[in-house]
């Protein structure tokens, strides 16, 4: 199979590359997909809390490095549908207002060189594809829509639905959070969705997760033009004589080198890996890594100022699909504070066995049966807040191709804004005296660099190839065939989930690409 010529060379499966796959297959066109990983293994551990949150059963074994060197195990996922085989198929719109300049606590938030009425057909279209749930007019901040979501919003179970309704009561604006699962309540029988308490951070044993691989990269093999090649890692890719387009993408397959040549070649690795990629890749034509005359591919690395809430309660919490509720009220601000402090949703239920994932040193000593009892008593936000992009936040790599990840938190007020915000709101919304942390009983969690779902930046789009690296196509200035298709083209991240902005890119892309081959 080496040597041969494809008419275009897809690098990664994810939310991306298998988006785009999915637009590109019906074409007739000859495709290559090239997936580092294989296809994830349905097993029972997929469901198992042990395996997943502290053997980390699923995550790459990958070492990267921090600004002073000290090695860290990022969270990342190399399979047939990239991270989003574990992700919480949280796929939220950004606001209209986070593709104009913002100003924030720390500074400002570029503007997008396209606006949101540019892609808001593609996010219809990615909705549609993504089977997403949801309910238009409930969020006051949701950008216009030119079509209400395909499938009806997520139920809440009781007992977020008492805290949907105390909010309501105490004047705040929870809505249905926008989730791509393959869930029919109306007919549960027939329903692929079981709605279990293993979905946020899981693979999905019954493969009822709406992720990249179940929603693009099956649906594109169906077709004889496209080939998926597992196992597959890119490890460079060399440009023709005049520097001016990629001629060859090098490939290691069960430690064997291959060469395969495509008219269009599409990186869609990841923000760190596809920056890797692209400075791994360096020519006499272009000395500091490809597309990247403007010195910026690498620089303006964003995923979010996380947070992880357990709030406890006399009262047990049940739920065990507990990901259906959310929060924009302070997206922008709030009276007393005039900068954006970001998006609450629910996360997956906690699990007893998760403590010991996510505090291993605090909870050593605690017997497990007394942290399912604490469990049982959660109830677990996750709170997302703007990082603004700074060039010195970067990816770098040496020779040997070993990644280094230089990371400066920012913007750090909004997001203990948010968190005190929170806090208030449980302790006096006027609920049941016994409702919510009666004691005052926090855990909190920021989420450290190693977490890297939301990873993106590094190779940002924009009108000057004197400070971009993409033109609006996702096509770098400097190469005439070479287009970046995933979360690196992000000039900012705004505060949802990127997940859906990178799919919906992907299919816009993809249009792009059907009108010139």
């Amino acid at each position: 199979m080496s040597n041969m010529h494809y008419d275009i060379i897809i690098i990664g499966s994810g939310a991306g590359g298998g988006t785009l796959a999915r637009r590109l297959a019906p074409s007739g066109k000859k495709i290559l997909i090239l997936e580092r990983g294989d296809f994830l293994k349905r097993e029972a551990e997929n469901w198992n809390v042990k395996s997943v949150f502290i053997e980390n059963r699923y995550v790459s074994p990958d070492t990267w490095y921090d600004s002073k060197g000290k090695a860290f195990q990022p969270q990342v996922h190399y399979f047939v549908g990239g991270s989003t085989k574990v992700y919480g198929a949280a796929l939220y719109r950004l606001r209209k207002k986070d593709f104009e300049a913002t100003v924030h606590y720390d500074g400002i938030s570029p503007a997008w060189p396209i606006h949101y009425e540019e892609l808001e057909p593609y996010y219809t279209q990615a909705e549609e594809l993504y089977q997403v749930h949801g309910l238009r007019g409930a969020d006051p901040t949701e950008p216009p829509s030119s079509a209400p979501y395909p499938h009806p919003f997520v139920s809440h179970e009781p007992r977020i639905q008492k805290l949907y309704d105390d909010l309501k009561r105490a004047g705040y604006n929870p809505f249905p959070a926008p989730c791509g699962i393959m869930l029919n309540e109306k007919k549960m029988a027939f329903s692929q969705c079981v709605r279990c308490s293993t979905c946020d951070g899981f693979p999905c044993l019954v493969q009822a997760k709406s992720d990249a691989e179940m929603m693009g990269i099956r649906p594109a093999i169906e077709y004889s033009n496209v080939t998926l090649l597992c196992n597959a890692k890119v490890s460079r890719l060399n440009t023709d004589s005049t520097g001016t387009s990629i001629r060859e993408v090098v490939v290691e397959i069960n430690g064997k080198q291959e060469i395969f040549h495509g008219d269009i070649v599409v990186v869609s690795c990841g923000a760190a890996n596809s920056a890797k990629l692209l400075l791994m890749s360096a020519n006499d034509h272009h000395p500091n890594g490809l597309a990247n005359g403007s010195d910026q591919v690498g620089r303006n690395y964003m995923f979010h100022n996380s947070q992880a809430v357990l709030a406890f309660s006399k009262e047990p919490n049940p739920t065990k699909f507990q990901k259906t509720l959310a929060l924009n009220d302070f997206y922008f601000g709030m009276e007393g504070f005039n900068y954006p402090m970001g998006n609450i949703q629910m996360i997956g239920k906690t699990q007893g066995a998760m403590f010991k994932g996510e505090k291993p040193i605090l909870t050593a000593l605690v017997p497990t049966k007394l942290l399912d009892v604490m469990a049982h008593h959660a109830v677990d936000f996750w709170l997302s807040t703007e990082d603004l992009p700074d060039p010195n936040n970067r990816i770098t790599v040496d020779k040997e191709g070993k990644l280094t990840l230089s990371y400066t938190p920012n913007n750090q007020m909004a997001a203990q804004k948010l968190y005190e915000k929170l806090k208030s709101m449980l302790e006096h919304l006027g609920m049941h005296p016994n409702y919510l942390i009666p004691h005052n009983a926090y855990l909190k969690s920021s989420i450290p660099i190693a977490g890297a779902g939301h990873q993106s930046g590094t190779c940002r789009f924009g009108l000057d190839p004197k400070n971009s690296v993409l033109d609006t196509t996702c096509k770098a200035h400097e190469l005439d065939n070479l287009y970046v298709v995933d979360t690196s083209f992000f000039p900012s991240i705004g505060a949802v989930n990127p997940s859906l902005t990178a799919m919906a890119n992907a299919l816009r892309v993809g249009d792009h690409l059907l009108g010139k081959i």
